[in-house]
């Protein structure tokens, strides 16, 4: 068994997604012959409510070590806990580094700053290192071309530091591919040293069995055998806006269409701790199908509790966003809660093969010049034969087999062939690399 610590500054009981990519990477390491570490901040620090039955999820022996982080200041002057825990974090992983003989440290990221961890513990200890990309850290967002804004200058610190923090890795990953392509495009010497590879989150069919205790807890909305009800779970992001008004407005249009609908839209709130913090009710109101077509629950539910809702839904609906590297990783859960999938997604996010070819579903594609407009026009007829199929619909039709790859299982699989190559990479001249 070789050794990797694994440095991650959310994990369980917290609350939010990324937690699951070093979660299910854990649990799944030692059956490819890695033992693996989890490093990261003790959850006193964070920010966002815990959820404690996420612990449950840890697999039994796991070794998670916990550190300190400065306490959040008010006003809120340095907010990203990778900061908080910079020092803290490196100190502990340097000290498990030389005293337990770890063979790799890999971080996932976000917070982005802990990237940085790997270039410094690689100067100190000579330890390789891997680098996850759950999110790009250099892209255009909202806000971003809007010159000396906070936004402008987080694109700016993106563009100096990324270059530093990749420069002696051996490794870098990604949800999906797009995630750090350009990576490799910014920083052309890396060719000679780096092994890359996409895996997605992932499905972990044991994380739906724990539902089982919990399926009669009350719910967020009432069943009404008399509607088509369709839940999407989980945050909207910035990117995502244009293309849902232009679902309510072809909705608005088409009434007759979605009279017998419901949309219940899931924590996506633009504050996680607030029950007012509405992203969508606005929108809604401004196109008349707010409470009648359109309803949200703005507050971040916990994770087994998402799982419920989307089981007991009529069907799960999925939306993407323009930019192309989006590939939502709630679609793992939504194949895996036996409910057919009505999905809007970039015809470059790999969610759209998942779905096509596991016949979990129908998916609307799109270009993200021409993606709201093909949904105004054409959303409506697209439902409509999506209200066919659900008739016939039953979870077997589902290609259990084809879907199998994309386990959290088979993931981690990959992953661990990829660290295994990494351990012996040599540079372009063959001359294996100094680790």
């Amino acid at each position: 068994m070789k050794k990797i610590l694994i440095l991650y500054s959310h994990f369980p009981p917290s609350n939010l997604a990324g937690v699951h990519r070093a979660r299910l990477f854990a649990q799944h390491l030692p059956a490819f012959f890695w033992e693996p570490i989890v490093l990261t901040v003790h959850e006193k620090y964070y920010e966002e409510e815990l959820d404690w039955k996420l612990v449950k999820l840890l697999p039994k022996g796991l070794r998670v070590v916990k550190v300190k982080a400065m306490p959040l200041t008010k006003p809120r002057l340095l907010g990203d806990i990778g900061l908080r825990a910079f020092f803290q974090m490196y100190k502990r992983a340097k000290e498990l580094i030389n005293e337990e003989q770890i063979d790799f440290l890999y971080i996932p990221i976000p917070s982005f700053y802990t990237a940085l961890l790997g270039r410094l513990l690689h100067s100190s200890t000579q330890i390789r290192y891997g680098i996850d990309y759950i999110d790009p850290w250099v892209h255009d967002f909202p806000g971003s071309d809007r010159l000396f804004s906070r936004h402008w200058f987080s694109t700016q610190l993106a563009k100096l530091l990324e270059p530093i923090a990749v420069a002696k890795a051996v490794l870098i990953t990604g949800v999906s591919e797009s995630y750090y392509i350009d990576v490799l495009k910014r920083n052309p010497k890396l060719a000679s040293q780096i092994i890359s590879g996409a895996m997605p989150y992932g499905a972990e069919p044991s994380d739906h069995k724990n539902l089982v205790p919990d399926l009669k807890k009350p719910r967020l909305f009432r069943e009404n055998p008399a509607k088509v009800q369709l839940v999407y779970a989980g945050a909207l992001l910035p990117k995502a806006y244009e293309l849902l008004e232009a679902l309510f407005k072809s909705i608005c249009r088409n009434e007759n269409v979605f009279s017998g609908v419901e949309f219940h839209f899931i924590g996506t709130g633009k504050n996680s701790k607030s029950v007012e913090g509405f992203a969508l009710k606005q929108l809604a109101e401004k196109y008349g199908i707010w409470q009648s077509v359109i309803f949200e629950y703005p507050n971040r539910l916990s994770y087994l509790d998402v799982l419920i809702h989307l089981s007991m839904a009529d069907a799960i609906f999925i939306l993407g966003s323009t930019e192309s590297h989006y590939t939502p990783s709630k679609t793992f859960q939504a194949v895996l809660s036996g409910k057919m999938i009505l999905s809007v997604l970039h015809e470059q996010s790999t969610a759209v093969n998942i779905i096509r070819q596991s016949r979990a579903g129908l998916v609307m594609d799109f270009n993200g010049l021409a993606g709201a407009k093909k949904i105004e026009e054409n959303f409506p007829e697209f439902f409509t034969e999506f209200l066919k199929e659900l008739k016939h619909f039953d979870t077997e039709m589902v290609d259990k087999k084809y879907f199998e790859q994309y386990s959290a299982e088979n993931m981690t699989r990959q992953l661990a062939i990829l660290l295994n190559k990494a351990m012996y990479k040599t540079s372009i001249d063959g001359s294996v690399i100094k680790s």
